[in-house]
C-alpha cells in the first residue's frame, strides 16, 4: 500500500461511535465524507434528569439542521436519511447511569430515541464489570434483567467498555446478537480496553458485530498508526472471524475541551483529577468524518474486493441493524 490511495465511496456508511462538540461544521464534515448514520453518544455519567437534557440538545440540533442530519430510530429512518442526502443520527449512552436503578427507565429511554446502551463505562456498574476493575464477577442480577428489557424493546447491547467476563456473559444471555461498537483486537494493540480473540470468536459465532476504532489510545502505534498497518490489522480480524460481522466504530472525538476528558474518567465517582490528561493527537488519515472515503480506499488497496469494502463501511452494521431495532 505504498502507491497513493484513493478514495472511495461506499453507498453506506456507518460510524457505530462519536462523541462530539456538535454543531454545523461536523454535519457538513459527515456529508462531504458520504456517511450514512452516526451513532452518537449522549450519555456517561450522566443521571435520568440530565440524559434528557442531552436528549433535548440533540432535538434543538435536528431542528437547526434538518437539511444535514435527521434522528434514526428504525432501519426505515437509515433508508430514509439515504435516500434525502442526509445523515441518520442513532442515541447512545456508554454507560447505564443514565437508567439508575429503575428497569422502567429502559423502555422510556427507548421510547426517546435511545438504541444503543452499554452496560458499564470502565468501573463497575448496577449491571456489567468495566474493563479497569481488577476482578469482573460478570453481569449482575439486574444485569440480567435488564438484557431481557432491551432484547425485549430493540436497544442494542454494548461491551465495548466491558471487562471480559461480563462481555462473554452478555453474548450468552442476551437472545439478541450483540455490539462491541468501538474497539479493536488486544492481539494487534496491547491494551485491555480491546478485546481477546475468545471474546471476537464468541461475538461472531452469535452473529454479534465489531466496530473498529481509530482512536489513538486503541491502536498499536498510537497517533503514528499508519492506514496500511490498520488494514492490516483490519484482514487479520477477518481471517480470525470473517468480513460478515466487522464495521467501524471510530470513536472520534471533535471539538471537546481538555476537561472533558477528565470528566469522562473521573466522572462523580471520585475527587480525584486527571488534569494531565489530553486528547491524542489523531491520526494523519483519520480527522473527521471527511476522511472516510480515504478508509475505503485503504481497504480496497490492502486487497479486499468491492464488496467486502461496501460490507466493512457500512453494510455490515445495516444488516445488523435492520433487526437489532426491531421489537421483538
Amino acid at each position: 500500500m505504498t502507491e497513493k490511495i484513493e478514495d472511495y465511496r461506499a453507498e453506506y456508511v456507518i460510524d457505530a461511535c462519536q462523541y462530539a462538540n456538535w454543531n454545523r461544521t461536523i454535519f457538513e464534515q459527515m456529508r462531504e465524507g458520504g456517511v450514512t448514520c452516526v451513532n452518537a453518544t449522549i450519555a456517561y455519567w450522566e443521571n435520568t434528569r440530565e440524559t434528557l437534557t442531552r436528549i433535548a440538545e440533540w432535538r434543538r440540533l435536528f431542528a437547526a439542521n434538518a437539511d444535514l442530519i435527521m434522528p434514526v430510530k428504525t432501519f426505515t429512518d437509515i433508508r430514509r436519511a439515504k435516500k434525502d442526502g442526509r445523515t441518520g443520527i442513532t442515541l447512545a449512552l456508554q454507560h447505564c447511569l443514565p437508567i439508575e436503578e429503575e428497569i422502567d427507565m429502559v423502555e422510556i429511554m427507548h421510547d426517546l430515541g435511545v438504541r444503543f446502551m452499554q452496560l458499564s463505562y470502565n468501573n463497575q456498574s448496577t449491571l456489567a464489570t468495566g474493563w479497569l476493575e481488577s476482578e469482573d464477577p460478570g453481569i449482575t442480577r439486574f444485569g440480567r434483567e435488564v438484557i431481557r428489557e432491551m432484547n425485549r424493546l430493540g436497544v442494542v447491547i454494548d461491551m465495548s467498555h466491558s471487562a471480559e467476563r461480563s462481555t462473554l456473559d452478555a453474548i450468552e444471555i442476551s437472545e439478541r446478537p450483540i455490539a462491541i461498537t468501538h474497539a479493536n483486537p488486544i492481539s494487534w494493540c496491547d491494551t485491555r480496553r480491546n478485546k481477546s480473540d475468545t471474546v471476537l470468536k464468541s461475538l461472531a459465532e452469535s452473529s454479534g458485530m465489531l466496530g473498529f476504532s481509530f482512536y489513538p489510545n486503541h491502536l498499536r502505534d498510537g497517533s503514528d498508526t499508519t492506514l496500511e498497518e490498520f488494514c492490516n490489522m483490519v484482514a487479520r480480524t477477518v481471517e480470525l472471524i470473517g468480513t460478515e460481522h466487522i464495521g467501524i466504530g471510530s470513536d472520534l472525538v471533535q471539538g471537546q475541551p481538555y476537561w472533558v476528558i477528565d470528566w469522562m474518567r473521573s466522572g462523580k465517582w471520585t475527587k480525584q483529577t486527571l488534569n494531565s490528561l489530553k486528547w491524542p493527537v489523531p491520526t494523519t488519515w483519520f480527522k473527521d468524518n471527511s476522511n472516510f472515503p480515504g478508509i475505503a480506499g485503504g481497504l480496497l488497496a490492502k486487497g479486499f474486493a468491492k464488496e467486502e469494502v461496501e460490507q466493512i463501511m457500512g453494510g455490515n452494521w445495516l444488516r445488523f441493524i435492520e433487526t437489532a431495532f426491531r421489537p421483538a
